[in-house]
């Protein structure tokens, strides 16, 4: 594996990500939550199974300790996040939950300081802001005090929901991935999040629903779990594991200019003066914030030639 290898994965990841919220809109409303969610992770389950099966032989067994994280991950980031995300984005459109979900990275990077020790050094701290602010200057078409006047919904609550849920995701999943391969983890966690937004579709009573003849909402579903879920998953863990939890979190904010761009190929959206500014600003924040120690890019070096 090249230096540059984890940092490329996590760029794939976060654009990936970035056409989740467009699938993601189009199932809002004509699919319920609860099911699509059970649906997307039914089929990334399947084939996160296969995929470990053929490059790692199956699941190893899991101490109790281990279990017991593999549920939480399962919650917070499958079964939670999930919920709160397709139940917001039936009255928050793509791009605004883009802007909310782009706040990750700063509670990430602060609760990695705060409980891992990782150090937060000056130049980090501006690149966070930068791409920070960048992600809020596409979102918001360059208009910020358009967004900070703007009330907070029952939506944006939803939405605010999958920002906590993620970040609880990401900080155990560090704690997994000591002993645990990215493959492995986002496996167990898919797996038990699905069995918790199986039982939830049951209680619900609405598993007669579930056959879907849209070969649309089918198309958006697929894509969930391929791309946004079982390539960007394991693939963000894998940067997780290479340059820690504040740095690969700052990758995110790429996730809302890649959703515009995607707009623009797909659905023939503008590339207005706002997106080019703030893309620009996101992309100097992650390499302000990703910037190596000589020590480091050593290490990256050595990992490189002997992986």
């Amino acid at each position: 594996m090249t230096p540059n290898a984890p940092y490329l994965r996590l760029v794939l990841a976060a654009v990936f990500w970035g056409g989740t919220f467009v699938a993601g809109r189009n199932l809002a409303g004509v699919v319920d939550p609860a099911i699509a969610a059970w649906l997307r992770f039914s089929i990334a389950t399947a084939l996160l199974l296969g995929w470990l099966y053929l490059k790692e032989g199956g699941l190893p067994r899991l101490t109790w300790r281990q279990t017991l994280a593999v549920g939480l991950l399962g919650m917070t980031g499958v079964a939670a996040y999930n919920l709160f995300f397709f139940e917001g984005l039936k009255t928050v459109e793509a791009g605004r939950a883009a802007l909310i979900v782009a706040l990750n990275p700063v509670v990430i990077a602060l609760l990695s300081a705060w409980l891992f020790g990782e150090r937060l050094r000056r130049l980090q701290v501006v690149g966070i802001a930068l791409s920070v602010v960048g992600a809020a200057i596409v979102i918001g078409r360059g208009n910020l005090s358009a967004l900070l006047r703007s009330g907070i919904g029952i939506g944006e609550l939803m939405l605010l929901g999958c920002v906590v849920s993620w970040v609880f995701y990401t900080l155990i999943g560090r704690r997994l991935l000591r002993r645990l391969s990215p493959l492995v983890t986002v496996s167990y966690a898919s797996l038990s999040g699905t069995l918790m937004l199986g039982g939830i579709v049951a209680w619900q009573g609405q598993l007669d629903r579930v056959v879907l003849n849209d070969i649309g909402i089918w198309w958006n579903i697929g894509y969930l779990a391929v791309f946004g879920t079982v390539l960007a998953f394991v693939w963000y863990y894998r940067g997780v594991h290479a340059i820690g939890a504040a740095r690969a979190a700052q990758f995110i904010n790429l996730v809302p200019v890649s959703g515009v761009l995607l707009g623009l190929l797909l659905l023939g959206e503008p590339l207005t003066r706002s997106v080019l500014t703030g893309g620009g600003l996101v992309v100097l924040g992650l390499v302000l914030t990703n910037r190596s120690e000589p020590g480091r890019r050593r290490a990256l070096r050595r990992k490189g030639t002997t992986g």
